[in-house]
């Protein structure tokens, strides 16, 4: 992600993530690698680019969740957990209560999970939402990681889909790792970005690159299916099959660690207001809802 931090209290753990402001060197075009990448716009993905259900060549579906159930349910419990409430904010400002209830993430009956903001009073704070984990539940290491989603949009709205590494209870963060595979900010329809975050390069200094579609079309408009390949000594990543951003060990600053060898497990949330999304205005439309289709991960 940007630059974010998440304090992520359990009975036995404390998740911790960044806040910081917009940092990352973007590539000129698709496929690139490293960071420090030519230019200083965004990556350009065709959107047209059908990348289907097919198991993608040289990889083979390890986990998954499609989503499927009556309209309405809960999440399957043996893949998900919650994180609760608002923590102080996150570390980052945030305004939302976060909730296990179905009123902020269900199925809809057809086949998609559905996270909803909401605007109401909960837990001392104006906004409900949600935030699910695989923590406790699948920790992979290395592997392709994707998510086919339609995200919400408006001023102060922060969808997220990204990993924490499984260490962080006993290494703390950011010496576990952070691989944020999706982040986008309502102030910035046209934009997602993609992040990685270490010992000494984390908050605003963590290294990724930003995306934007053909004619600068708006990712909330449409569904789209964004994917990390993460492999030994390499990540890279991409929006509906077309790469946009990779990074090595050469990428990271000189004298850090590379942290990316170890389990990560998966988060995805909406998170409302913050330091760098800023706080929803007049013009924010509640609910907003993250529409998921399935989660996948493949691995060689």
């Amino acid at each position: 992600m940007l630059a974010r931090t998440v304090l992520a209290l359990t009975a036995t753990l404390l998740l911790a993530a960044c806040s910081g402001s917009p940092h990352a060197t973007a590539l000129s075009g698709t496929g690139g690698a490293g960071a420090g990448g030519a230019g200083g716009g965004s990556a350009l993905v065709d959107a047209s680019v059908d990348t289907g259900d097919a198991t993608p060549p040289g990889w083979r579906l390890v986990w998954s969740d499609e989503f499927e159930g009556p309209a309405g349910s809960a999440v399957d419990a043996t893949k998900w957990r919650f994180d609760l409430g608002n923590n102080n904010g996150w570390g980052n400002g945030e305004l939302e209560d976060y909730t296990d209830r179905t009123q902020n993430a269900a199925l809809d009956g057809n086949g998609n999970l559905v996270v909803t903001a909401r605007k109401e009073a909960l837990g001392g704070q104006m906004y409900t939402s949600a935030r699910l984990l695989t923590q406790g539940k699948a920790t992979w290491t290395y592997g392709r990681f994707e998510a086919r989603i339609q995200i919400p949009q408006g001023q102060g709205i922060w969808p997220a889909f990204w990993m924490l590494g499984d260490n962080i209870g006993t290494a703390g963060w950011p010496t576990c790792g952070e691989v944020d595979i999706m982040e986008n900010i309502g102030r910035e329809p046209t934009l997602i970005h993609g992040t990685m975050h270490g010992p000494g390069y984390s908050g605003g200094n963590g290294i990724g690159g930003p995306a934007s579609l053909p004619g600068n079309a708006a990712y909330a408009s449409a569904f789209h299916v964004y994917t990390v390949e993460w492999e030994m000594n390499t990540i890279r990543w991409s929006v509906d099959g077309a790469q946009y951003f990779a990074t090595t060990p050469a990428s990271i600053p000189a004298g850090t660690t590379w942290v990316y060898d170890h389990p990560f497990f998966i988060i995805m949330n909406v998170a409302v207001g913050g330091g760098w999304p800023g706080n929803p205005d007049g013009t924010t439309v509640f609910p907003q809802t993250m529409v998921v289709d399935y989660v996948r991960v493949y691995q060689r």
